[in-house]
């Protein structure tokens, strides 16, 4: 039997929204290929490990638990991941676009010598190709790529594909890889604040620019907290260093695709409209009235950022 190979993502040792996304498309192509649906991790397998696989569709759950993979490092994850794919050999290999994703992807597309699409935003199969929608020049476009040979390599953006449930009985199996003589190793791993939101799982972002003026994004973070989100910032923003560049939506940031996009005080350019131009819904927050943001909200208040989101939180605090 055929079969779709997902690699599953750990963040803070839980099972990341985008990996369910993963394995609910990998679901929805098995269905209708007869596949069988494969999902791998990397380091030991968090608690809950097969109840998640097994709910998000998955029909094994492969864990390769050597010491080496215990923390992310390029080579090591590549190394495994290739050896995974040479037992499976999957049709598709599908992960998600985080940083770990791209850069493990891109790595496996040239170790495997097969076709890649990266930041997808749409897959879908028709008359026996599998083709890929993903954004190009900074989202102006959307090109569709029809993706030959196999194992072709899916990388989706987070919250592009939803997370549907469809519950399989999974089997677990430890599978044997060599990780190989590895030039790096992973001295320390230095984690964020605890309980702050990862911006590219989160489904409300509220994002602040050069017009916040100064470092006290407090008001942001009372809303995101309000809406259950996460704050992020435009490059202008982190430029100044009012935020880190962990925070960062755009280009040279991060890309988010939320239900819900907050642009406080951002003016609009074209690079931060390629980080967030695809969420499902923009309200945006400027006192120009003229600024290119909103060409782009579906919602739009011209008006001082601080005395809005003031009574915007006022509001949902009733």
């Amino acid at each position: 039997m055929s079969s779709i190979l997902v690699f599953a993502q750990t963040r803070g040792g839980r099972l990341t929204v985008v990996t369910a996304q993963a394995l609910s498309l990998a679901r929805q192509l098995a269905d209708k290929s007869k596949a069988s649906v494969v999902c791998a991790i990397f380091g030991d397998a968090p608690p809950d490990a097969k109840a998640f696989a097994s709910t998000y569709g998955a029909d094994k759950l492969l864990v390769a638990a050597h010491q080496a993979l215990a923390s992310y490092e390029a080579q090591a994850f590549t190394n495994a991941a290739a050896d995974i794919a040479a037992k499976i050999a999957p049709e598709i290999i599908i992960l998600g676009a985080t940083a770990d994703g791209r850069d493990v992807a891109a790595r496996l597309c040239a170790r495997l010598d097969c076709a890649l699409s990266m930041d997808c935003l749409a897959v879908e199969e028709k008359d026996g190709a599998l083709l890929a929608t993903r954004a190009q020049y900074g989202g102006k476009i959307l090109a569709s790529e029809e993706l030959t040979g196999k194992p072709a390599i899916l990388v989706i953006r987070p919250n592009a594909f939803a997370a549907i449930e469809n519950k399989k009985d999974c089997a677990v199996e430890e599978i044997a890889v060599n990780p190989g003589d590895c030039k790096a190793q992973v001295l320390e791993v230095v984690a964020g604040p605890e309980g702050k939101a990862e911006l590219t799982e989160a489904r409300v972002v509220v994002s602040g620019g050069r017009g916040m003026a100064g470092a006290d994004f407090d008001c942001l973070e009372k809303l995101a907290k309000l809406l259950g989100g996460a704050v992020g910032a435009s490059r202008a923003a982190v430029d100044e260093g009012w935020r880190p560049h962990s925070d960062q939506v755009g280009q040279t940031g991060k890309v988010v695709a939320p239900d819900l996009y907050f642009a406080c005080g951002i003016s609009g350019a074209i690079q931060h409209i390629a980080g967030m131009g695809s969420s499902k819904c923009i309200v945006a927050v400027n006192k120009d009235p003229d600024a290119p943001i909103f060409a782009k909200a579906d919602y739009g208040v011209v008006g001082d950022l601080f005395e809005v989101i003031k009574a915007l939180c006022s509001e949902i605090e009733k």
